[in-house]
């Protein structure tokens, strides 16, 4: 199994370059595999429950012999109504073995964030941004305990003959 401190990070690639996005894609695997396990293997909708935590929410939109497209969200009720946040839409690249966050909704109200993301280039930058929520989240939930399956066993190594 690989740990995700074990993956070569080159950060002589600028943070928001592509090839800095695409190790950002390959650490939301590593991690998104710690959540859930197989992702194919995943159907339907599950709820992550923890002490102290808020329930998390996973539901696959879609498969594909390639690709996985699912949700992660928290769900807060709120005077107008039940509101997600984050609201995450990931696709899994099964082959590739990367994740990428490829919609958030409700995007992030927090000041610092905000600045961020208005001094970086437009398409890249939002996809940097997305993909640094999702890795930092995927930590955080593994961190607090939530699990879809018994992930802690799944072999996210790269080998050939997988």
């Amino acid at each position: 199994m690989i740990a995700d401190t074990q993956c070569v990070t080159s950060w002589r690639a600028r943070p928001v370059s592509f090839v800095s996005l695409m190790t950002l894609y390959e650490s939301n695997y590593i991690r998104l595999r710690a959540l859930v396990g197989d992702v194919r293997a995943l159907e339907g909708a599950a709820v992550s429950r923890v002490a102290g935590d808020c329930d998390l929410h996973l539901e696959v939109l879609e498969h594909s012999p390639y690709t996985s497209i699912l949700r992660l969200t928290y769900w807060f009720d709120e005077p107008e109504g039940a509101v997600a946040d984050p609201d995450l839409e990931l696709r899994v690249y099964h082959d590739a073995r990367l994740a990428e966050a490829t919609r958030c909704g409700r995007w992030v109200r927090h000041p610092g964030l905000e600045a961020i993301r208005s001094g970086i280039g437009a398409e890249l930058g939002e996809r940097w941004l997305r993909n640094m929520l999702l890795n930092k989240w995927l930590d955080y939930t593994t961190e607090r305990g939530h699990r879809f399956v018994a992930a802690q066993a799944c072999d996210v190594t790269h080998d050939s003959h997988a």
